[in-house]
């Protein structure tokens, strides 16, 4: 099981899923669900190499491995601790 971090809050997630549902309980705001519109961007503060590759919606926007998009992103494992 990974563990996602958001703003001290703890989720257990399955390893290789993806962390949107957790991004939207903790009250991210969420529009497109498809990495078109941005509004769900996050700031990765710990344990970005636990998340998949950068999709290129995220490279569109001009993104890195610390700026995400929480419709995108899936957790590998370990732990990531977010904020938004």
């Amino acid at each position: 099981m990974a563990k996602l971090i958001i703003d001290n809050v703890e989720y257990e997630l399955l390893d290789g899923s993806g962390i949107a549902e957790a991004c939207r309980e903790a009250g991210i705001p969420f529009n497109c669900n498809t990495g078109v519109c941005g509004s769900c961007q996050i700031k990765v503060l710990e344990g970005a190499e636990n998340l998949d590759d950068l999709h290129s919606e995220e490279i569109d926007f001009g993104m890195d491995k610390n700026n995400r998009l929480g419709c995108m992103c899936v957790i590998n494992g370990g732990m990531v601790k977010i904020t938004f």
